[in-house]
Order: structure tokens, then C-alpha cells, then sequence
């Protein structure tokens, strides 16, 4: 489990890169690389890093639910996720 602080500042760069998503695309069309560079480092999405929504898991993130392999692993066994069934042959 990830420490409170590393997943508060992973959604502060979330908040960070929303908020300066119009003004970066507006500089970058424009051409205006200097405006970039005035720009907080942390409004660039490169800066991003996913993260799972429950334990803050850097490793092993899977897209499509949000969540760790780990965790995914768990829930599914447990029968929390629809649709994801246990395969078996």
C-alpha cells in the first residue's frame, strides 16, 4: 500500500494537468514554446503516472478496471467484479 502523501500528490498532478489542459493545447497550436515553458512542470501528462484507485500500486496497473493485478486478482476471486469469472479446463 502506497503512503497517503504519494497518492494525494499523484491526484494533485491529476487536478494540476486538468486545469491547464485548454492553455496547453491553445500554446501548443499556436506554436508559443516560450508560454510553455511558463507553464507548472506538473500540467505537463507526461508528469502522470497510473496509479491503482485502492492501494496506490504503481506496478501492474490494469487500464480497463483503474486497479493493480494485485488487487484485481483479489476481488475477482471474491466475486466483487461483474462479468469476471475464474477460468478453469
Amino acid at each position: 500500500m502506497a503512503k497517503e502523501s504519494v497518492k494525494a500528490r499523484e491526484r494533485k498532478r491529476e487536478a494540476t494537468v486538468a486545469k491547464y489542459a485548454a492553455k496547453r493545447a491553445a500554446l501548443k497550436a499556436a506554436g508559443d514554446y516560450q508560454g510553455l515553458d511558463k507553464l507548472p512542470k506538473n500540467a505537463s501528462p507526461v508528469r502522470l503516472h497510473n496509479r491503482c484507485k485502492l492501494t496506490g500500486r504503481p506496478r501492474g496497473y490494469m487500464r480497463k478496471f483503474g486497479i493493480s493485478r494485485v488487487t484485481f486478482r483479489e476481488m475477482a476471486s471474491n466475486g466483487l467484479i461483474p462479468g469476471v469469472t475464474k477460468s478453469s479446463w
